[in-house]
């Protein structure tokens, strides 16, 4: 039943607008749709995610989504240039350098959104 269904990711935000406008600003994503204190986004391939306003955003201390690219590195570049800070990790498992992981999956880079939650964007090897 469930493998044939689309996806969706649900992300919590404590501000509505502020995540609005990161989404916006700094990964050039508009939404979709506008669900009473909700957002919806359409990305590549039939793939959304939800955005609601709730006081428990930022609390996750892992990766909550992420998006596969072609080319990490180009991708990196046009958003650090949009303001966005990747994060660096180095502890059993993961480490990056200058922001970016590499292992046996390929390449992965973490940042956080304005809502403190976890975002990832990886590039298979």
């Amino acid at each position: 039943m469930l493998k044939d269904s689309a996806i969706m990711a649900v992300l919590p935000a404590k501000d509505i607008n502020r995540a609005k406008d990161f989404y916006r600003d700094k990964l050039g994503l508009e939404p979709s749709e506008t669900i009473e204190d909700s957002l919806m986004y359409r990305c590549g391939n039939g793939t959304s995610f939800l955005i609601y306003q709730t006081d428990n955003a930022g609390t996750a201390k892992n990766t909550q989504m992420g998006w596969e690219t072609d080319n990490i590195e180009r991708d990196m570049e046009e958003l650090r240039g949009r303001g966005v800070t990747f994060e660096d990790y180095d502890f059993p498992g993961l480490k990056t350098e200058n922001g970016v992981s590499t292992d046996s999956f390929g390449k992965g880079a973490w940042f956080l959104d304005s809502e403190g939650n976890i975002l990832n964007i990886a590039q298979r090897a």
